[in-house]
């Protein structure tokens, strides 16, 4: 993967936990991600290295199912479960005034994240990979960030999937760069 500085603007990047959540981390969930324990150990690394400036996100089922979502909960019905459901639960406690931004979609880049971080450089771990860090990824990469995905602090359904994703991220350098959770906190991608 490609080892490039991060950020090169010289503004303070936001590290966004995408979706650290009880639905991604029980083993017995229909979206059980694989390594989630060493992706989590990994976020919990980088969350320390980003005081003040880190972000949650969750993943929480819009109740209306628009569109094509009512079918993706006929084939998930087991998530047809109100927000405030154990379910949705961070794994992670977030830090003391750290936001917590709930999406309905797969990708949170969006209003309530930009409103967040302004036009810092985004720091993206979580899950899951080819999901939900993917989709945040390009959405961010299309509004003209800086986006670097930390590698081992992301899990996939399938460790395919999850490497899968980050060849794709990795080939759209430099909109995207992807750097392990080592280099990052040692310095060695981080400006």
């Amino acid at each position: 993967m490609a080892q490039q500085q991060t950020p090169r603007t010289g503004r303070t990047p936001w590290l966004v936990v995408i979706d650290m959540q009880q639905a991604f981390a029980d083993p017995a969930s229909g979206w059980a991600t694989e390594d989630y324990s060493l992706a989590e150990e990994n976020v919990a690394r980088l969350v320390e290295h980003f005081p003040g400036a880190v972000l949650f996100t969750r993943f929480v089922r819009e109740t209306d199912e628009r569109g094509a979502w009512q079918r993706y909960y006929d084939r998930w019905p087991e998530f047809r479960v109100p927000p405030d459901s154990a379910r949705w639960g961070l794994t992670l406690d977030p830090p003391s005034g750290a936001p917590v931004v709930d999406e309905p979609t797969f990708s949170k880049w969006g209003a309530q994240l930009e409103t967040v971080v302004g036009d810092a450089p985004l720091v993206l771990c979580g899950v899951a990979t080819e999901c939900c860090v993917l989709s945040t990824a390009f959405g961010a990469a299309d509004a003209g960030r800086e986006v670097v995905v930390v590698s081992d602090a992301c899990a996939g359904a399938s460790v395919e999937l999850h490497d899968a994703a980050l060849r794709i991220m990795d080939a759209n350098s430099p909109l995207i760069s992807v750097v392990s959770t080592a280099d990052l906190v040692s310095g060695q991608a981080a400006g």
